[in-house]
């Protein structure tokens, strides 16, 4: 996290939540919806390319709460949703992630991590 990540963590709890979350888990995606049930199409495409890998993830639903909704945007400066972090870092949303997959980038990727399942 950079510096000014850390200063506005430390104001604002949304951030914090965010960073938090982000420290807890290796693999977070803040979607619209849970995993089980998500409310948007993007979002969708994300849960099924990471089940598809076995990645094992956290979904964060930022339709509870409109001011977490507008927090991920700001944390990542990023405009979209769903969001991706993998251990930390920002990886995309929806269409780079579906990039990433298609060209084969993706698997390799939570390997080089030790994020997918044993073989």
């Amino acid at each position: 996290m950079t510096e000014a990540a850390e200063t506005t963590a430390a104001a604002d709890p949304v951030a914090a939540f965010i960073s938090t979350t982000l420290a807890e888990h290796p693999v977070v995606l803040f979607m619209k919806g849970d995993p089980d049930q998500p409310k948007c199409g993007f979002s969708s495409v994300v849960v099924q390319i990471l089940d598809h890998l076995g990645v094992e993830f956290v979904g964060v639903d930022v339709l509870q709460d409109e001011r977490l909704r507008n927090g991920i945007k700001a944390f990542s400066d990023w405009p979209t949703i769903p969001q991706l972090y993998v251990k930390g870092e920002f990886v995309g949303g929806s269409d780079i992630v579906r990039e990433m997959f298609s060209s084969g980038e993706l698997k390799p990727f939570f390997a080089e991590r030790e994020l997918l399942p044993a073989a």
